[in-house]
């Protein structure tokens, strides 16, 4: 399948990650309250530490493992088994520590039923093998499957989340969703491989998958730290607001990691058929898309983050405003990080440099955690965040430089920055003098924010992908020459 055809369906697939949470979240947070949604995100960013320790370096590995052995011709199955058994290994030891840890720790032993469902997630996290049809580029499979799954998921919110005591059904579904989505991958997976345990070679792979691990594993000390080490610190009320605070960023940031996730295998083929000045291509234009994407809906969530907090979860989340607003440029940040670490140095295969990289950032991020917030709680937090993740982002844009002779895009950054100053005085206007209703305030300012968006890429960045478009319209439009014979 093209890459054009990849990307709109991850655009599809990337739509419902905007609509799905915003069809729930709301409808979740205003019946469990803010306390019970802390627990929820608190237990379940425990459990993602264990997964991330299951999978350690598999995802990208196989990911680009399989785009490389597809593109070479060469048959799937021996790579596949190799680390299909190299992650059931780390998942099973992964899992005898979950369990001796609830038994062991007071604060996960009191909650011993979410636990035991975070046992199911890190099973069904083991056996989704996403990372194989990433590989084979299959995203159209990937829609289709993720769509109806999470169509079921809605339904089963609205019809079993019915008071503040439903808050262990609620995690159960969350872990449901990912078991089916898993089920699913296993039983359609045989289409096109079959595990076997000939030719299985862990020797190879157990380097990089070491190297890899870490780098995610010191990375999520930046993200999934912060939400333990504040709901260790403080309580489940702060980590209700941080974790609110973080929900509209993880939904917008999905955007652009679906069209990373797109990319990253043909960045990988690319390298492996000598095509730099393609692979030095995507790079830009993955660059292009972030600015275009990131910078407007930056400064729409800053200035009209207390409605955004209001629609979301309703009255009670003040408190989780002003870490939104610290936190909503780090899809700049993140976004670049992305772009630097996973489509530039992943593919190179700088994976020392990536871990070390990490490594200080993590570093950054617990220091900051342990400083700020016992005495600034969620806010701390978020700007422990934000921190460790310039600090990565920083240090890879260096080593990328050094290797690819390239430069950190900062002309692009600053003419984008400037052509949205307009944007930010008008938005800052409308805030404070529009006032009919926060639903109403929003749609306004977000229609003007995307007519302001379409203005600049059109007319001032010149963005090949709107212009085609507006050719095509004006074809469609325009009247047939109709000559006389």
């Amino acid at each position: 399948m093209g890459l054009k055809k990849n990307v709109f369906f991850i655009s599809i697939l990337t739509t419902s990650n905007y609509v799905f949470p915003l069809l729930v979240y709301p409808y979740v947070s205003r019946v469990l309250g803010v306390t019970n949604i802390g627990l929820c995100n608190f237990i379940d960013n425990i459990i993602n530490y264990f997964i991330l320790v299951s999978m350690m370096g598999i995802n990208l590995m196989g990911n680009r493992q399989m785009a490389a052995d597809r593109a070479r011709g060469i048959s799937l199955t021996n790579s596949f088994s190799s680390l299909f058994t190299l992650n059931a290994i780390s998942t099973f030891v992964v899992l005898g520590v979950l369990v001796c840890c609830t038994y062991t720790i007071p604060t996960l032993r009191e909650n011993q039923q979410m636990m035991w469902y975070g046992a199911i997630r890190l099973v069904g996290n083991f056996m989704l093998i996403e990372w194989f049809y990433k590989g084979l580029e299959d995203f159209k499979y990937i829609t289709y499957r993720t769509i109806f799954v999470k169509c079921l998921y809605v339904i089963s919110i609205f019809i079993f989340i019915q008071s503040a005591n439903d808050y262990t059904t609620y995690y159960l579904l969350t872990v449901l969703m990912v078991a089916v989505n898993a089920i699913i991958n296993t039983v359609h997976s045989r289409k096109f491989v079959k595990f076997s345990f000939k030719g299985i070679n862990l020797k190879v792979l157990i380097k990089p998958f070491f190297i890899i691990g870490i780098y995610f594993v010191v990375t999520s000390l930046c993200t999934s730290f912060t939400v333990v080490y504040l709901g260790f610190s403080t309580n489940d009320t702060q980590v209700g607001y941080y974790t609110t605070a973080i929900k509209l960023y993880s939904i917008l940031l999905a955007f652009f990691t679906g069209v990373t996730s797109v990319i990253v295998p043909r960045m990988s083929s690319l390298l492996a058929q000598n095509k730099h000045d393609e692979f030095k291509g995507l790079l830009q234009k993955s660059t292009n898309l972030l600015f275009a994407f990131s910078i407007p809906v930056i400064i729409f969530t800053i200035v009209y983050a207390p409605d955004i907090i209001l629609l979301i979860s309703g009255p009670g989340y003040e408190g989780a405003i002003t870490p939104m607003r610290i936190v909503m440029p780090m899809m700049l940040i993140i976004g670049l990080s992305q772009i630097t670490v996973i489509q530039g140095l992943m593919p190179l295969k700088e994976d020392k440099t990536i871990m070390i990289n990490a490594s200080i950032g993590a570093s950054v991020s617990v220091a900051l955690n342990i400083i700020l917030v016992p005495k600034l709680m969620s806010v701390g937090s978020a700007i422990a965040w934000v921190a460790s993740e310039a600090t990565i982002l920083i240090l890879s844009q260096i080593a990328l430089n050094k290797i690819i002779k390239g430069k950190f895009p900062a002309s692009k950054l600053l003419q984008s920055l400037v052509a949205y100053i307009p944007l930010a005085l008008l938005l800052t206007i409308l805030y404070f003098n529009l006032n009919i209703n926060y639903w109403c305030d929003l749609i306004v300012s977000g229609v003007i924010t995307g007519i302001y968006t379409i203005i600049v890429q059109y007319f001032v960045f010149k963005n090949p992908f709107l212009q085609q478009i507006t050719n095509k319209f004006s074809k469609f439009f325009k009247k047939p020459n109709m000559s006389r014979a």
